[in-house]
C-alpha cells in the first residue's frame, strides 16, 4: 500500500511538472504572437488535464486579445471549475467587465483572485495589471498600483519589471519605462520582448533610425522572434509618413517586414485580420483585396471580412461590391462599427451617385453619403482629416455646393492638420456655388455667412494668406454687405503691401489689387473714389473701368 502511495505521488508530481512545462511553452508561443499554436497547445492541456485552471485562463486571454469575447467568457467560466489555479479566471472575467466599463465588478473579481493567491505569489498581480492595460479603456494608474503589490512580493522578477515598463509607457513616463525594460532584460536576457520595447520607446519618440538599429540588435540575438518584424514594419510605416520624399521606399520596407512577421507567427484568421489592418494603414488595397478573399476562404461567416472586402472594393473601383459589403456589415447589430466603416460607405454612395462624366450627382445618394460621413466624424473627429481629397475632387469638377457640404464636415475638427486649407475650400466652394447661380436666383445668406466664418478662421490661423481676404470681400459682396466688403478689400491691400515689392510685382497680385481699388472706389464718396481709381491706374494705366470712372467724376 505504501509503495502504491509513493508511486501515485511520484506520478502526480511528474504530471504536474509536464503540465507546467506545457503551460510555459504556451506562454512562449503567446509572447511570440503565435496564437494559433498557443491555442492548440492550451486546448491539448485542457483535454488531457481539465484541472489546470491556468490553461483555461491563458486560452481565454487569447480569445479576448482576438476580440472573441463570447468564447473568452465561456473559457474563463469553465476555468473556474478547475482544481488548480481556478482563481486566475476571475482576472479574465474582470477584464471583460472592464470592457463593459463595469469597474466595480472587475475590482471585485480581482479581489477574489488576490485573496486566493499565496503569500509570495506575484503572477496574479501582473495579470491584474495587464487586464487594466489591455482593454479598450486602459487605466495605467490602476495597473501601476497592482504592480506595486507585485513588487512587494518579488521586486526583481523580470515579468514584474516588464509589466512595469508597459504600465509606465502607457502612462507616458518614458524614463521609468526605459529603466524597467532595461532592468527586465538584464535580469533575464531570454526575455526578448523587453529588449524589443526599448526600440518601441525610440519609435514613439520618432527616432526611427535608432529604433531600427535597436530592432536589428534584437534580430542578432533572436532572429526567429516574430514580433520584432511587426515593430520594424510599423516603424517604417511611421517613418514613411514623416519623410514624404522616402514614402514609397519606406512603405515597401514596412510591407516586407510585415510579411516576414506573418511567416514567423501564423496565417490564422486572426493574424490575417491584423495584417489586413496594417495593409489599410499602408494603403495597399490590391494586397488587401487578396488578403480579404483568403480570409473569406478560411471563414465565410466572419463579419469583419466584409469590412476588408468593402474597403478594398471601394479603393479598387468596385463600388457596388463596396456598398453591398459595408452595408451588410453595418446593418448587423452584433458588429462593432467604427468610423472608417461609415466613411467608406458614405464615400461609396457618393461615388455611386456621380454621373460618368462627373458633372452631376444624384441628390438622394449624395444626401445618404454625407449623413454617413457625418456619423464617421461624430464617432472619431480625427477622421475629418481624410475628407479633403473627396472635397477637392468635387471642387475640381465644379460641384461646388456638394464640395461645400463635405468641407463643412471636415472643418468640425479644429485639430486637423488640414483645418486651415479645408476652411479655404469651404469658403470658396460656397462663394462659387452662389456666384454662378442662374439669373433671378438669389444667393443663400446662411451659406454665405458660413463662408465668411470659414475665411475668418483661415485669417485667424494664417493672417498672411492674401486670398483669404480677397474671397472674404467677394463673399460679402454677394451677401450685399458693402461695409464688410470694403473692410476686407482694405485688409487685403494692407497685407499685400506689407508682403513687399516681390509680392506686389506678381501679375496675380496686381489683378487683385486692381479689383480691390476699383470696388472700394465704386462704393465710396467722390474724393475717396478719385484716390482709389488713381491707385488702380498706377499699376494698370490702361484700365478702362478706372479711366472711364475718373472721367465721369470730373
Amino acid at each position: 500500500m505504501n509503495n502504491f502511495k509513493i508511486l501515485s505521488v511520484a506520478l502526480f508530481a511528474s504530471a504536474s511538472v509536464v503540465n507546467a512545462q506545457d503551460i510555459n511553452e504556451a506562454k512562449k508561443q503567446i509572447d511570440a504572437e503565435q496564437y494559433q499554436k498557443a491555442k492548440t497547445s492550451l486546448k491539448s492541456i485542457i483535454k488531457s488535464n481539465p484541472s489546470e485552471g491556468k490553461a483555461f485562463f491563458l486560452l481565454g486571454n487569447i480569445y479576448l486579445n482576438q476580440s472573441v469575447i463570447d468564447s473568452a467568457s465561456i473559457t474563463y467560466n469553465d476555468g473556474l471549475k478547475a482544481k488548480n489555479d481556478a482563481h486566475f479566471n476571475q482576472i479574465g472575467l474582470g477584464q471583460i467587465d472592464l470592457e463593459k466599463k463595469d469597474v466595480a465588478s472587475a475590482k471585485a473579481k480581482f479581489d477574489i483572485a488576490k485573496n486566493q493567491a499565496r503569500k509570495k505569489d506575484f503572477e496574479e498581480y501582473v495579470y491584474i495589471a495587464k487586464a487594466y492595460m489591455n482593454n479598450s479603456n486602459p487605466d495605467y494608474k490602476a495597473a501601476l498600483a497592482a504592480l506595486e503589490l507585485a513588487k512587494e512580493r518579488n521586486a526583481a522578477e523580470p515579468q514584474v519589471l516588464l509589466a512595469l515598463g508597459d504600465a509606465h509607457y502607457g502612462d507616458k513616463n518614458q524614463n521609468e519605462a526605459f529603466s524597467a525594460y532595461r532592468n527586465a532584460f538584464q535580469a533575464d536576457n531570454s526575455l526578448i520582448r523587453a529588449k524589443v520595447q526599448l526600440g518601441v520607446l525610440l519609435k514613439g519618440a520618432k527616432a526611427y533610425k535608432e529604433a531600427v538599429a535597436a530592432y536589428n540588435e534584437v534580430i542578432a540575438l533572436s532572429p526567429n522572434y516574430g514580433p520584432v518584424y511587426r515593430e520594424l514594419a510599423e516603424t517604417y510605416y511611421y517613418w514613411a509618413l514623416n519623410v514624404p520624399g522616402r514614402y514609397d521606399e519606406y512603405i515597401k520596407q514596412a510591407l516586407s517586414y510585415y510579411e516576414k512577421y506573418m511567416t514567423m507567427t501564423d496565417y490564422s484568421l486572426a493574424s490575417r485580420m491584423r495584417h489586413a489592418d496594417f495593409l489599410i494603414l499602408a494603403k495597399d488595397y490590391k494586397a488587401l483585396e487578396v488578403e480579404a478573399n483568403k480570409m473569406k476562404e478560411l471563414d465565410k461567416v466572419n463579419p469583419r471580412i466584409l469590412r476588408y472586402l468593402g474597403y478594398a472594393a471601394y479603393e479598387n473601383g468596385h463600388i457596388d461590391e463596396a456598398i453591398s459589403s459595408l452595408k451588410q456589415f453595418i446593418d448587423n447589430p452584433n458588429n462593432k462599427v467604427i468610423s472608417l466603416d461609415y466613411l467608406y460607405l458614405g464615400q461609396a454612395k457618393i461615388k455611386k451617385g456621380t454621373s460618368a462624366d462627373g458633372s452631376t450627382i444624384d441628390p438622394v445618394l449624395f444626401a445618404e453619403g454625407t449623413e454617413l460621413i457625418k456619423k464617421a466624424v461624430e464617432l472619431e473627429k480625427s477622421i475629418a482629416v481624410d475628407l479633403g481629397d473627396l472635397g477637392k475632387e468635387l471642387y475640381g469638377k465644379k460641384l461646388y455646393k456638394e464640395a461645400a457640404a463635405i468641407f463643412e464636415i471636415a472643418v468640425t475638427d479644429p485639430e486637423s492638420k488640414n483645418y486651415l486649407l479645408d476652411n479655404f475650400y469651404l469658403g470658396t466652394s460656397i462663394y462659387f456655388a452662389n456666384g454662378t447661380l442662374p439669373e433671378g436666383q438669389k444667393a443663400d445668406p446662411i451659406a454665405l455667412q458660413k463662408a465668411d466664418t470659414a475665411l475668418g478662421n483661415l485669417i485667424t490661423g494664417s493672417p498672411s494668406t492674401l486670398d483669404a481676404y480677397i474671397y472674404r470681400a467677394r463673399v460679402n459682396s454677394l451677401a450685399d454687405k458693402p461695409a464688410m466688403m470694403i473692410q476686407y478689400y482694405e485688409e487685403f491691400i494692407k497685407v499685400a503691401t506689407a508682403a513687399g515689392a516681390e509680392e506686389l510685382a506678381k501679375p496675380s497680385t496686381k489683378a487683385k489689387l486692381t479689383e480691390a481699388y476699383n470696388t472700394i472706389a465704386a462704393n465710396s464718396d467722390k474724393e475717396k473714389a478719385k484716390e482709389y481709381y488713381a491707385k488702380t491706374l498706377e499699376i494698370d494705366p490702361a484700365n478702362k473701368f478706372a479711366t472711364q470712372s475718373l472721367q465721369s467724376l470730373k
